[in-house]
């Protein structure tokens, strides 16, 4: 099923007007506490089986959304209704159940691993903590056989961390998040630090995971050609607000905001002739601090089409049609 057709399907994800904001203290003897706005309102539905992508630069709030869909971090409002139920705000007994069907696979695959355990340990411990019923020989064979479905030796259940590639630790923390066959999985830039080679490998054991388990995944990049090979949907964000959302094809082919444009003009092509003859867009200066962002749009200090109004108005995010939505004021004429 396309992502167009999910959409006929009841969400198994939704978040309603989510925001994360941090006090930071004031320095010197007089300062005053400021807020970071690290996320500021965002919503979107996923669906069963969809592959949602979450883009933007670096400090736009793409890992600090994932976390506080988790609730890793506490949103400071909004919803995250997860199987019709808001999660926000709810206890630690409550969330220990729901831990089982929502996971994440972490962008350094090696710092994420104990490595004072070995990686059958590693890959056991969700069994152990949610599954306390299975017996010592059940929990080492599942541990085996999933072991073996990402790519591992069964064989090497005994070693640490410290032995394997960045590639082997990324499986061995992809197989930790499946253990449990979750229905979602948050992807925080789980290739951004391994090789080109091995980001295929990896991408594609997701893709195969998915079909075989239905799994819902949120994947965070900055690497807007990996988004285009996995993700149904894309969601682009700048300081934490929503700049564009709709289907791959829809947001490759006729982007509707000027940040989005400048993200997929960055994405070299491997056709020199169309590289060299391609349109780009180049943002001048850099990402507003997120302690004082610009008034009105949020965007328009780098924007090459601002007006007077974007310093004033907020852009709301407008449908244009089932599958896609934008904030900018003068979307139409993109």
């Amino acid at each position: 099923m396309n992502a167009i057709g999910k959409k006929k399907a009841v969400p198994i994800l939704s978040v309603r007007d989510l925001k994360v904001h941090f006090t930071l203290s004031g320095t010197g003897l007089f300062g005053k506490e400021r807020k970071l706005k690290a996320v500021d309102g965002i919503n979107f539905d996923l669906f069963p089986g969809e592959t949602l992508g979450i883009v933007g630069e670096s400090g736009c709030g793409k890992s600090t959304l994932g976390r506080a869909i988790l609730q890793l971090i506490p949103p400071t409002d909004g919803q995250v209704i997860w199987l019709g139920r808001d999660i926000v705000g709810a206890p630690h007994s409550a969330m220990q159940p729901l831990r089982r069907d929502l996971q994440i696979i972490f962008q350094d695959p090696l710092a994420s691993l104990n490595p004072r355990m070995t990686i059958g340990e590693i890959i056991a411990e969700p069994l152990v903590t949610h599954k306390a019923d299975l017996g010592k020989e059940e929990i080492k064979a599942r541990v085996k056989r999933m072991m073996a479905r990402v790519g591992l030796l069964p064989q090497m259940i005994n070693r640490y961390p410290h032995e394997f590639s960045g590639g082997q630790c990324q499986r061995i923390g992809i197989a930790r998040a499946m253990i449990l066959e979750p229905k979602l999985i948050i992807c925080d830039e789980p290739v951004s630090a391994l090789d080109v080679s091995i980001q295929a490998q990896i991408v594609n054991l997701l893709q195969e995971l998915q079909r075989e388990f239905d799994l819902s995944l949120i994947f965070i990049s900055h690497d807007l050609s990996i988004v285009r090979h996995i993700c149904h949907r894309i969601l682009v964000l700048y300081l934490g607000n929503v700049m564009e959302l709709a289907d791959r094809d829809s947001i490759y082919a006729a982007p509707k905001h000027p940040y989005t444009k400048a993200l997929i003009s960055a994405v070299p092509i491997p056709d020199p002739e169309i590289e060299r003859n391609k349109e780009r867009i180049v943002l001048t200066g850099d990402l507003p601090s997120p302690t004082n962002p610009p008034s009105g749009c949020v965007f328009r200090t780098r924007c090459p089409f601002a007006k007077d109004v974007c310093a004033t108005d907020i852009p709301t995010v407008d449908t244009i049609n089932d599958h896609h939505q934008v904030a900018c004021h003068f979307h139409e004429r993109m």
